[in-house]
């Protein structure tokens, strides 16, 4: 806190970045809000900068996948891959109660194979049964790739309306928020993809993926 025995004014902003807390008051609402803005665009532009990184790391592991295994996901059914995340979900759940792993396999390392599975899963909402289950890599990479713009915009609009919110949460809040989206997808499939008033499958794994970049970020992998 900073204070000056000449002047009322008391200063107080808050600035975050990454682990870094550092806290600052303004009793002056045009000061406060001009040096928020300031603040939240360095940090915009500093997610969008963690984004990328992350995703690169989770691409690469993806794409060596592809050439050993080709893309045998094309045979899974949404609901498959769904169960999928949730195994994963779930394991991550576990080990943040337990604290203990039996097999080498880390959070981070689950917390990756969400961010692949998901958009697996939107590739295969892209895909058609017209498309062959054998794709080549470059396709691939360019499905990955657009899969992976249009959910990052997202993320910077919805980081624009929340003020970079996510950094203050645990990553344990981060897997619970991913396990419940990941059963409300498990009940939009039960019901055939019907909705009244809800977002469909599409947006819900766009937000699972932007969660687990979250986590991956606060785990140091960017």
């Amino acid at each position: 806190m900073l204070k000056s025995s000449n002047s009322p004014l008391r200063l107080s902003v808050v600035f975050r970045f990454k682990n870094v807390s550092l806290s600052i008051i303004t009793d002056k609402n045009t000061v406060l809000n001009s040096f928020k803005l300031n603040i939240l665009i360095v940090l915009a532009a500093n997610t969008s900068q963690e984004y990328d990184a992350v995703i690169a790391v989770c691409k690469s592991l993806f794409l060596k996948k592809t050439n050993d295994y080709g893309t045998a996901w094309r045979i899974l059914r949404p609901q498959s891959i769904t169960d999928q995340l949730f195994i994963k979900a779930q394991r991550i759940r576990t080990l943040e109660e337990k604290k203990v792993s039996k097999i080498d396999e880390s959070i981070t390392s689950e917390y990756i194979a969400i961010v692949n599975y998901c958009v697996i899963a939107m590739m295969q909402l892209q895909l058609t049964e017209t498309d062959p289950y054998e794709l080549d890599s470059a396709v691939v990479e360019n499905l990955f790739d657009g899969q992976v713009k249009v959910t990052k915009q997202l993320m910077m609009d919805k980081n624009h309306d929340y003020g970079e919110a996510w950094r203050d949460m645990r990553i344990s809040s981060l897997t619970d928020l991913i396990l419940m989206k990941i059963l409300r997808v498990k009940q939009i499939e039960d019901h055939q993809g019907a909705t009244l008033a809800s977002e469909g499958v599409h947006a819900n794994y766009q937000d699972m993926l932007n969660y687990a970049v979250f986590a991956l970020i606060k785990l140091n992998v960017a």
